[in-house]
């Protein structure tokens, strides 16, 4: 008989550098590889205690004097949409939205070539290639998908593959719990849109469809107001060293209208 155990992940501390969020901070992080044949359950399991995935890397911050990085899970089955999220799903009635294996397009590229021009010009991604974003999607060992949302087409029906123009795109892992937001971009030019919220309440009723309790947003940053978004879709819980608790909108010193 054979009782030889399936090797456990090794993880690995990165040097720091400067953090994206908050200025005069520093960041590092711990991270191992997501690959083989057990890839999708340990994405999973270290997602649920607060890893990101990005490729066939799962990391999360380990920073030695900021805690700042909050892992955020939004509580799918719960979630009732405000009065303005309900006129941003009305703004993009025009929307189709498809999921896909995930597989790059060039039209995908040139969208997120746009996305980081406009919003990411100093980012740690503003460099990155066609062929750079080819390998985010499709460096994957778990079940990754990419949803593609496009302005319906007059005339257009039902295709594999619906005509119209590209307006955003998503990358998200579909996990035993849910569904985890990698990575999403969308077109700068359409701001009236909200597209940032619109793909959250799409996840949030894919979710719900596939009677799964949790979307994983990534990490909420106080104090970065480029994350403040993410505490609007409530309830949702946050990751704290007691695991996942319920958090209260009102801790933010925010107001969050109905």
């Amino acid at each position: 008989m054979n009782t030889q155990s399936t090797p456990s992940p090794q993880f690995y501390l990165t040097a720091p550098a400067a953090c994206p969020y908050l200025p005069r901070e520093m960041e590092r992080k711990v991270f191992t590889h997501l690959v083989g044949p057990r890839a999708a359950e340990m994405n999973d399991i270290l997602t649920q205690g607060g890893f990101r995935r990005s490729q066939n890397i799962a990391y999360r911050p380990a920073c030695e004097a900021c805690r700042a990085c909050i892992s955020v899970r939004i509580l799918a089955q719960e979630f009732e949409p405000t009065r303005s999220m309900k006129r941003v799903q009305s703004t993009n009635s025009d929307i189709i939205a498809t999921e896909f294996p995930a597989q790059p397009s060039s039209e995908q590229y040139s969208l997120f070539r746009r996305y980081l021009d406009y919003r990411h010009q100093q980012g740690g991604m503003s460099d990155m290639t066609v062929l750079d974003y080819a390998i985010m999607v499709e460096d994957t060992h778990v079940n990754t998908r990419i949803i593609e949302y496009r302005r319906r087409e007059e005339g257009s029906g039902l295709e594999q593959r619906p005509k119209g123009e590209l307006l955003a795109a998503a990358l998200t892992d579909v996990m035993s719990d849910g569904l985890s937001m990698v990575y999403s971009y969308f077109n700068p030019d359409q701001q009236d849109r909200s597209l940032g919220t619109f793909m959250i309440l799409d996840h949030i009723r894919r979710t719900k469809a596939l009677g799964l309790p949790h979307v994983y947003l990534g990490y909420w940053v106080k104090g970065s107001r480029k994350m403040d978004y993410k505490t609007r879709f409530q309830p949702q819980e946050h990751l704290t060293a007691r695991g996942w608790e319920r958090f209260d909108p009102a801790d933010t010193g925010e107001d969050h209208p109905r």
